[in-house]
């Protein structure tokens, strides 16, 4: 049982353990009153790596989730949970007993599979460099060949966003709006990339500001970065310039990078689906 507001949660996965923690952290995340301590232990591929696991396991008992694609090593794993009285569960097992349900087929039992080096993986390589080389307003002359311009004022996580994109394959630049400096003309000239505004309150754009600048521990002589009005108005003409060329916003005040990002692909998805897209 947990111990007061937290419990023991432990990822046990044959691979990088990516598919393993986003499912767990998307179910925990609905418990507010007790929280995981997660224990993480990725490329497990042998009896040997397993004991040394299991002892893990025996020591701080808990919940215990996996993803082993090697039928000893899950049913060891299974056993053991089992004298320990330890709730077991294979994430991918239900789905994959649907899946040959359906299909008729059995599984190759690949490890790693999704990790392949194939087009698709190569593909996210080259938007990443492609993401690197146009972060900040770099190289406007090259973003004709994006999929995705995404512009704003400082602190609207233009950055990670496009990052998080590159990952899933984007080619994404970005470009920031600075007070007094118009925008270049080969932004406002793009065609082919579908360009995303980003927007925030004037009020979470001060917070993040003050933050950051607490952080770096740098003073500004000029207060205009993060005097309310002002903020305002660098948002208004944000706002403005969307609207001038048609390009769609994306409130960012209360959305997680991950969102930002979800609603952007989904924007580009019915920019595809459209004639012509």
């Amino acid at each position: 049982m947990p111990q007061g507001t937290y419990f023991h949660l432990h990822l046990v996965s044959d691979s990088t353990g990516e598919t393993l923690t986003t499912v767990a952290r998307a179910a925990t995340a609905q418990y507010t009153k007790v929280s995981p301590v997660e224990h993480v232990y990725p490329l497990v591929r042998t009896q040997k790596q397993l004991d040394r696991v299991l002892a893990e396991i025996e020591e701080t008992p808990g919940i215990v989730l996996y993803t082993l694609l090697t039928e000893n090593l899950s049913q060891s794993l299974e056993d053991r949970c089992r004298a320990l009285s330890l709730p077991c569960l294979s994430i991918l097992g239900p789905v994959l007993q649907l899946l040959r349900s359906y299909l008729g087929a059995e599984t190759a039992h690949r490890v790693g599979a999704q990790h392949t080096l194939n087009a698709e993986y190569f593909k996210r390589i080259d938007a990443l460099n492609f993401t690197m080389l146009h972060d900040d307003g770099q190289h406007v002359d090259g973003l004709e060949e994006a999929d995705v311009v995404l512009i704003g004022v400082s602190r609207t996580s233009k950055t990670p966003t496009s990052i998080y994109l590159a990952n899933r394959g984007v080619k994404t630049g970005n470009v920031p709006l600075v007070p007094g400096v118009p925008v270049a003309t080969a932004v406002e000239a793009l065609t082919r990339p579908l360009v995303v505004g980003l927007f925030a309150s004037p009020e979470r754009i001060v917070q993040i500001r003050q933050n950051r600048l607490l952080g770096l521990n740098a003073h500004r002589d000029d207060d205009q970065y993060i005097d309310r009005q002002a903020v305002a108005d660098e948002i208004t003409y944000s706002r403005k310039l969307c609207a001038k060329h048609d390009w769609p916003s994306i409130d960012v005040t209360r959305r997680s990078i991950e969102e930002t990002a979800a609603a952007v692909l989904q924007l580009l998805s019915e920019r595809r689906r459209a004639p012509g897209g």
